[in-house]
């Protein structure tokens, strides 16, 4: 009876062995044995999770149109579901097979409304280099901002480029690889349009499509012709583009065609894909997908399309967000994927969803954050700030995004040393009105002073729709301060930090360590502060000042500026004082002027 239960029990196991070891040992065909009228067959999914054959009829080969000796396969797909549905986007990547040896993926597609399901091949030897890429030395990833221009082509959905005239733009994407639907699950439209434009940046255009992620289990393999989704967001929001399989070995697989971002060297979630239907649509053909179980990590992101690595646990970046202050606290958790390009764009998507997305949510809301941001080896960032709607300004959900997502940009963009998030918290306390303060005024009413003495600010605020307040802030004058016109700078904290970020050369980039901590040196904007300045020169290096620095060292310093990490400025800050944090964003300046005896 044992026997009988482990031979059954193998036999189960044999159609998916012998489907690994038959891919692993798949014979190949070279484009050079490839010709007119050849016949062949492709697979993909149209519904559910089983591969479906398609006719394949070549049409001829296309040389040098997919870059520097680039050949396409130029086929046209034969049977009653493809020629229905066309040729659709989540399709790229369906293996073909000519006298039954892989000559390579559908990738590309002609023009936008063609009435023939006619489609071009990657040639499979382009698509293997990929797997001998992934066998050499991994490179660091490059950091980058999230500004970049998006290159045509290179995306998984390729979108139009602002900076190409419509005609060069035509012509590019004549011959345009097939999308990857890029599906936002639990993004409202707002949110995905106000971000289209940041992922499009970044590499990668958000299209339309439906679909949404299962936690039900996918016990069938992957196989060519399965589908399989890049996961950038997943949780209680999720981001998935979907290809279909090219190739599969017992450790590696090859999917796509082309490339999603040709970011090269990725660590991205793959996982398993149930197709719900193939929407047929002249404009907008796509599949309707279910993302299902993990099944590794997408490792190479090339030219010629994505390879992942089966069993491999991707590096994420968990995000625990909670909202305080409603009828009930929200708590939201989810991952984004660590990127350099893709990470500021996914949190800033993924936090202005989350606090748009809630009854409580209004254009007079204001927000008060308290969180922190982890890097392994480093301290921990911290996010701490007040969000509200100025006059002609962008709402404080969207400012409490782009501000999140300019500090993960600033901890991406160094040369030196790619970042280990760890993790992200942060919470938001909801007020129900707008909370900002315009400094109408600033006074003292003395004029000179000596060293060591105090004198008092008297500051005016102007809430928004509320009645004038006066604030007093007692200011001592430094027993080293130089006899001769000090200024004395009442100003919010924002308006500070971009003052010290002026000099062109705060634009160079510091090393990790010295970023963190000129993060963590940021003034918060729910503050009034007074800086006393004094004409004498002041030096940056890092994220270390040097103030008042005689016109000695000052010259022989001035000599150094060309160290990446010097700023060498003509006035010095010489001490800072700040109210307590108020309720109240603050927004205004104001300069004073004593005469030090």
């Amino acid at each position: 009876m044992k026997n009988i239960l482990l031979a059954l029990f193998f036999s189960a196991l044999l159609p998916a062995s012998a489907a690994l070891a038959q891919t692993a040992s798949q014979p190949t065909i070279p484009v050079d044995q490839i010709h007119t009228g050849m016949r062949g067959v492709a697979y993909t999914v149209f519904e559910g999770v089983k591969p479906e054959p398609m006719d394949v009829e070549v049409l001829g080969i296309l040389h040098n149109v997919n870059g520097p000796r680039g050949d396409v396969i130029l086929v046209r797909l034969h049977g009653k579901k493809v020629e229905y549905t066309g040729v659709v986007a989540g399709m790229s990547g369906s293996p073909v097979y000519l006298d039954g040896k892989l000559a390579g993926a559908i990738a590309f597609r002609i023009g936008e409304f063609s009435k023939e399901p006619i489609a071009g091949v990657t040639p499979i030897a382009d698509m293997l280099e990929i797997n001998a890429l992934d066998k050499s030395p991994v490179e660091e990833a490059a950091a980058a901002k999230p500004s970049i221009s998006v290159v045509v082509g290179k995306s998984a959905a390729p979108g139009e480029s602002a900076s190409l005239p419509s005609a060069t733009q035509d012509f590019a994407n004549y011959l345009k690889p097939i999308e990857a639907p890029l599906v936002f699950n639990g993004f409202s439209e707002d949110a995905v349009r106000q971000f289209a434009p940041q992922f499009s940046s970044a590499g990668i255009v958000p299209v339309m499509g439906a679909g949404s992620v299962s936690e039900e289990k996918q016990p069938e393999p992957l196989v060519p012709g399965s589908a399989v989704s890049a996961v950038l967001v997943r949780g209680d929001m999720d981001i998935a583009a979907t290809c279909t399989v090219t190739y599969v070995d017992p450790q590696r697989l090859l999917a796509c065609g082309h490339p999603l971002l040709q970011f090269g060297s990725v660590d991205i979630p793959m996982n398993k894909a149930q197709v719900l239907a193939t929407l047929p649509s002249p404009l907008n053909a796509f599949k309707i997908v279910n993302t299902t179980e993990a099944a590794g990590a997408f490792v190479q992101d090339r030219h010629t399309g994505i390879l992942g690595m089966l069993d491999k646990q991707p590096d994420m970046i968990p995000v625990t967000l909670t909202i305080h202050g409603g009828s009930s606290t929200k708590d939201f958790h989810y991952e984004v994927l660590n990127n350099p390009r893709l990470s500021p764009v996914a949190i800033m998507a993924t936090v202005f969803n989350a606090l748009h997305g809630v009854n409580e949510y209004g254009e007079e809301i204001t927000y008060r954050l308290n969180g922190s941001l982890d890097i392994k080896g480093f301290p921990e960032v911290a996010l701490k700030n007040m969000f509200t709607p100025e006059d002609g300004g962008q709402p404080a959900a969207m400012e409490a995004a782009l501000s999140l997502g300019e500090r993960f940009g600033q901890i991406y963009d160094n040369p030196y040393s790619a970042p280990a998030v760890e993790g992200v918290k942060l919470d938001f306390d909801l007020i129900r009105e707008r909370r900002w303060a315009r400094l109408e005024s600033a006074r003292t009413d003395v004029t000179e002073v000596r060293p060591g003495d105090r004198i008092m600010i008297e500051t005016v605020l102007v809430p928004y729709r509320g009645e004038r307040s006066v604030r007093q802030i007692p200011v001592k004058i430094p027993t080293s301060a130089s006899k001769g016109t000090l200024r004395i700078l009442v100003t919010d904290g924002d308006t500070l930090d971009r003052m010290s970020h002026m000099n062109p050369a705060f634009a160079r980039k510091l090393d990790l360590a010295s970023t963190i901590a000129v993060l963590n040196k940021e003034h918060a904007n729910n503050r009034i502060y007074v800086s006393l300045l004094e004409a004498d020169p002041e030096a940056r290096v890092a994220d270390k000042v040097m103030p008042t620095l005689p016109l000695s060292i000052m010259n022989v310093m001035d000599g150094m500026r060309g160290n990446q990490e010097m700023i060498v400025s003509g006035e010095s800050n010489v001490d800072e004082t700040a109210t307590p944090p108020l309720d109240y964003v603050v927004s205004g300046a104001e300069l004073l002027t004593v005469t030090v005896k």
